[in-house]
């Protein structure tokens, strides 16, 4: 069976975020990977390319800049837009995240259907999604 369905990257350390996102996405028809680290999103990204990848910004190994500068610096894989996660109180600067596919830096807690929303407009076409749960995660 063939998917037509966008394909999500989730790249975060915490299994929590993982797996609220990873519900949410997947319940508005998006087909979801995911990794704990930059190192594992990078070689997936590679090997099968994703339409977006969500990731956080403090993981082991590669942290979720590194990740965007590679995949920046990448011709196969500097089309896929990120959107960045950050811990509440790690602050980033503008010149952090200047990097040309990073979409949006987005503070947890973040509410789920914000994100499916954001994904729905950085994924033109897609479908928007409202599985009537607005909880922060």
């Amino acid at each position: 069976m063939t998917s037509t369905a966008h394909k999500i990257l989730i790249v975060d350390d915490e299994a929590h975020i993982l797996q609220v996102l990873s519900l949410k996405l997947r319940n508005c028809g998006y087909d979801i990977a995911t990794a704990v680290d930059g190192e594992d999103a990078l070689h997936q990204a590679k090997s099968d390319i994703p339409d977006l990848i969500i990731s956080d910004v403090q993981m082991p190994y590669m942290n979720g800049l590194e990740l965007s500068h590679a995949l920046s610096n990448d011709p196969v894989t500097s089309h896929i837009p990120i959107v960045i996660l950050t811990a509440r109180g790690h602050t980033l600067e503008t010149s952090d995240t200047d990097i040309p596919n990073v979409r949006k830096v987005l503070s947890k807690p973040f509410s789920p259907r914000g994100i499916a929303e954001l994904v729905s407009e950085l994924l033109q076409g897609a479908p928007a999604c409202d599985t009537g749960k607005s909880e922060a995660a």
